[in-house]
């Protein structure tokens, strides 16, 4: 485990105003033929991914709504940013995230079930600013966010600031979230995360949803 002080959950960790946010689990990002080898190896080695799939299958067994951030641009790039390196580098990878393909599908082995949302952006670095998450939570009267999947280095960050900036209390499984190198991973958690989130591990939040729904 990463070297990370662990924190009390917010009790109740109520399902039923508790969501999980999977952020860029998708296969051209994860996935086994991903534009990021060494991130998806990360994902994969960590046990992350596995981890995140724990957490997508428990909250299926409570009331607690799964939201899947999918990060995606079109065949012509209409509308997507190239005010930062890391857009242009995207650009030339050899394979994208393009809208209705293979890339942009939840990757294996998290599960998807109908009540999932999810939620696709064709621009910006984070998962809530500028798209319809804010709005969803709120109207599933959502307070806790729950937030794991990629990557550690910017999505996951830019998703627990924005969080909280808008009120949520944020929870992170410092174990179902990935970077590279994987030694950033703990110091981010460490050194950024921790001061602003909750953190823990997926067991814990699943023990926790399972102990606010017997009560």
């Amino acid at each position: 485990m990463p070297p990370y002080d662990r924190q009390t959950l917010p009790e109740p960790l109520d399902p039923a105003t508790c969501a999980l946010l999977t952020v860029e689990c998708q296969r051209g990002v994860v996935g086994p033929r991903g534009a990021l080898p060494e991130l998806a190896a990360a994902a994969r080695d960590s046990g992350a991914l596995d981890a995140v799939a724990r957490l997508v299958s428990a909250a299926h067994d409570t009331p607690v709504q799964v939201l899947h951030a999918v990060a995606e641009r079109r065949a012509d790039g209409r509308g997507s940013g190239r005010n930062a390196r890391l857009f242009r580098a995207a650009e030339r990878l050899p394979v994208q995230q393009l809208t209705g393909s293979e890339a942009v599908r939840i990757a294996e082995p998290i599960p998807v079930a109908p009540e999932d949302l999810i939620v696709r952006r064709l621009h910006g670095l984070s998962p809530l600013a500028g798209t319809d998450v804010d709005a969803l939570l709120r109207n599933l009267g959502c307070r806790t966010l729950v937030i794991a999947g990629v990557s550690a280095n910017v999505a996951i960050p830019n998703a627990v600031f924005d969080a909280v900036n808008l009120g949520y209390t944020a929870v992170v499984p410092a174990d179902a979230i990935a970077g590279v190198p994987a030694d950033y991973t703990p110091a981010m958690v460490r050194h950024t995360l921790a001061l602003v989130a909750t953190v823990t591990t997926a067991d814990e939040v699943v023990a926790g949803w399972r102990r606010a729904r017997a009560r």
